[in-house]
């Protein structure tokens, strides 16, 4: 009886031993995957990107540094470079923010984006117009073009590593009709590209837009690619903008744009990627827009249904939407040069605000507290299986 006693002590002590080497592993295992980096997991794949706003290049946000350090290697400015902040008057440059963010990059030595040279968006209106409140003619439009870029990129001439050159110059059928376009002619984007081109030799030149997942717009920015290559416009790569959401655009028509662009023979770019939890107006059938109160007032609880925390279903929703994107993006390593997140955390993301101020959402990888959401490490997983 004594011995089938300690026979059984023996099993018993021996399972209590695997038991805890097990959930010892398992615990070295989840503290290995937190340890890693996004950029270090995807090395060798495609460089991984954050846009910085303002206060996080200036080092204002000390819990935002080390995620921006450890994460990423490549960092685009979110406004400081726009030409209405960086040129806000016709014979005034503001380049104070843009140089702390670039010595930010430089700091840590990433791969350092200048976004954007010529937008229809965010640009004062005397650009477009003389002295005397006149539209400039379509030479003294180039000039004013030429002046800016040449002074921008000029300033960070061997300090910048890229540009997006022209961004969302695109429409739903054909080139946008912006002013540039009205005014110049669609040769206006030719113009851009040689100008930045002519103020830095060694720095890449993109194109930038959204929905190019979409099969009209894809094939506008292929034939607008293919006639600047035929014209001899120094064009680098092709930024697809990933503003998506749980359920839309299907993956299949993002697989397509990739391997569109790709044959090019330019370098692809995932630019400016977050994904939206929250319905549109559509999804619920509501006409409200900002304009119906305050403009930072209530929202239907429709609209803005998650404004304490993500429900569990939810979150796991987004995770499978990242795993999902970044499943297809590492098929795709040997096309895609770089994938860049559109901000760092929930908090401070655009999408609170547009298209509709004052909800809450949560498109990111890290939460209001900079912690890793569940997505984080679905796409950690990603790169290691």
């Amino acid at each position: 009886m004594i011995k089938k006693y300690n026979l059984t002590f023996i099993f018993f002590f021996i399972a209590i031993l695997l038991t805890v080497g097990c959930s010892q592993k398992a615990t070295e295992n989840t503290a290995k995957e937190k340890s890693q980096s996004l950029s270090k997991a995807y090395d060798g794949m495609f460089k991984i990107g954050v846009a910085i706003n303002r206060a996080q290049a200036g080092g204002h946000i000390p819990q935002a540094t080390p995620l921006i350090v450890n994460n990423f290697n490549s960092i685009t400015p979110e406004n400081v470079l726009k030409w209405s902040r960086v040129q806000p008057q016709p014979d005034k440059y503001n380049f104070g923010p843009a140089d702390q963010y670039v010595a930010f990059g430089e700091k840590h030595d990433m791969f350092i984006l200048g976004h954007n040279l010529v937008w229809h968006t965010q640009i004062p209106d005397w650009t477009f117009v003389d002295e005397n409140g006149n539209q400039l003619d379509r030479e003294a439009l180039l000039q004013r073009m030429k002046d800016h870029i040449s002074t921008v990129v000029g300033h960070y001439k061997g300090r910048i590593d890229a540009w997006d050159v022209v961004n969302e110059a695109a429409g739903r059928d054909g080139l946008r009709k912006s002013k540039w376009y009205k005014i110049i002619g669609k040769d206006y984007i030719d113009k851009a590209f040689q100008y930045a081109h002519e103020a830095d030799p060694d720095a890449e030149l993109y194109y930038n837009d959204y929905n190019l997942w979409a099969p009209a717009k894809r094939q506008t920015v292929v034939k607008m690619v293919k006639r600047l290559q035929k014209n001899k416009v120094p064009i680098d790569g092709i930024g697809m903008q990933a503003h998506i959401g749980l359920d839309n655009p299907p993956i299949k028509e993002i697989e397509k744009s990739i391997n569109a662009f790709s044959k090019l023979g330019v370098k692809v770019m995932i630019t400016e990627l977050d994904v939206s939890v929250l319905p549109s107006r559509h999804d619920v059938n509501i006409s409200y827009s900002p304009g119906d109160g305050d403009k930072y007032g209530d929202v239907p609880p429709k609209l803005n249904p998650y404004t304490e925390e993500l429900p569990d279903s939810v979150q796991q929703q987004l995770t499978e939407r990242y795993v999902q994107l970044f499943e297809l993006l590492k098929k795709h390593k040997d096309q895609i040069d770089r994938v860049t997140f559109w901000g760092l955390d929930d908090g401070h993301s655009w999408l609170n605000n547009f298209p509709i101020p004052g909800r809450t959402n949560y498109p990111l990888l890290f939460n209001r507290s900079y912690e890793p959401k569940s997505a984080f490490y679905g796409i950690l997983k990603v790169a290691n299986s």
